[in-house]
C-alpha cells in the first residue's frame, strides 16, 4: 500500500449528508495528505454544466470552512456503477460517503449506500453526523471467522500508523469447533501483525446477550470510537439488498458511528504485509 493516498473522493448531492462527509474528508486528508474531490452524479450530459456551476460554489465553500479547495467532477451515470467505476479508473483510494439512518421510509436509503459501496474497489467511510474531534484514536476491528478479516487488517494497521490509533478487537463467543478455529486464526493473525507494526491494541469478546451486531455497536458507542471498520460482504446480491446484509445495518447504525466498508480484493489478499508500508 502506498504511504499517501492520492485522491480522497467525497460523493456529493448538495445535501447536509455531503457536508458531514467533506468534514471528515478534510479530517483524513490533513493526516494523511491527500486531495480531496468532490463527485457529483447527473443523468444526462444536459445537467453537466449547471451541476459543475453548483459544485464550484460548493468547493469555494470548503475552502473559506476548512482552508482546503477540492477538485470537483460530475459524471453522466448512476450512483450504483458511475462512482464504483470512477474509483476503478482514477487514483481513488478512499471514498467519503454521508447517508441517513435507518428510520421510516428512509430505511432504503441504507441499502442504497450499500449499493454504491459495493460496486467500488476502494474502500469507503460512510458517515452520519459531523467529525466530533480530529483523530481516529479509537478503531473498533471486528474479527470473525471470513478470511477478508486479513485484507481489513491493512487498513487497520494504515490508518493506525498515521493517526496513532488504538484498535480495538472485538469477537463473537463463538462454540462451534469449525468456526472457532477460524476466528482464533484470525485473531491470532490481526495481533501477530499489530505487534509487529508497534500498533497499540485490545481484545474484546461479545457476551451474546444479543446479536453479534448489535452489540459491536454497542461497544463502539460505550468506548466513543471514532470508526468502525467492516468488510462487504463478498458477491453481494439484490437479496441482500432487499432484506438487508448485516453491513447495510451496521453503516445506518443509531450511534452514528462512521463505518469504514472494506471491499474484497483479489490483488489485496494476496499482497505481502512486509511490502504494504
Amino acid at each position: 500500500m502506498e504511504r499517501s493516498l492520492h485522491k480522497t473522493l467525497v460523493t456529493w448531492d448538495f445535501s447536509e449528508k455531503s457536508q458531514f462527509a467533506v468534514a471528515h474528508a478534510v479530517k483524513l486528508s490533513r493526516q494523511l495528505g491527500t486531495q480531496i474531490e468532490l463527485l457529483h452524479v447527473v443523468k444526462k450530459d444536459s445537467e453537466i454544466q449547471d451541476a459543475l456551476t453548483q459544485l464550484e460554489e460548493e468547493a469555494t465553500k470548503v475552502d473559506e470552512a476548512y482552508g482546503v479547495k477540492p477538485l470537483v467532477k460530475v459524471l453522466v451515470g448512476s450512483i450504483f456503477h458511475t462512482i464504483g467505476d470512477y474509483t476503478k479508473t482514477e487514483d481513488v483510494k478512499l471514498v467519503v460517503m454521508g447517508t441517513h439512518g435507518i428510520k421510516g421510509m428512509q430505511k432504503f436509503t441504507g441499502s442504497w449506500a450499500l449499493k454504491v459501496v459495493a460496486s467500488s474497489e476502494a474502500p469507503f467511510i460512510v458517515v452520519q453526523d459531523m467529525p466530533k474531534v480530529e483523530t481516529y484514536d479509537k478503531i473498533v476491528f471486528p474479527v470473525n471467522f471470513k478470511a477478508e478479516n486479513k485484507e481489513k487488517l491493512i487498513w487497520a494497521i494504515y490508518l493506525a500508523k498515521y493517526f496513532n490509533s488504538k484498535i480495538y478487537l472485538f469477537k463473537p463467543p463463538v462454540d462451534d469447533g469449525y468456526y472457532l478455529t477460524k476466528v482464533n486464526n484470525n485473531l491470532i493473525f490481526a495481533k501477530k501483525h499489530l505487534k509487529h507494526y508497534g500498533v497499540d491494541f485490545e481484545l474484546h469478546t461479545a457476551e451474546k446477550a444479543s446479536r453479534f451486531e448489535d452489540e459491536m455497536l454497542q461497544f463502539a458507542q460505550d468506548i466513543e470510537a471514532e470508526l468502525v471498520l467492516i468488510m462487504t460482504t463478498k458477491g453481494i446480491g439484490l437479496g441482500d439488498y432487499i432484506f438487508g446484509a448485516s453491513e447495510q445495518y451496521i453503516i445506518a447504525n443509531s450511534a452514528k458511528v462512521p463505518i469504514m466498508c472494506v471491499n474484497p480484493r483479489k490483488d489485496v489478499a494476496k499482497a505481502n504485509y512486509s511490502s504494504n508500508w
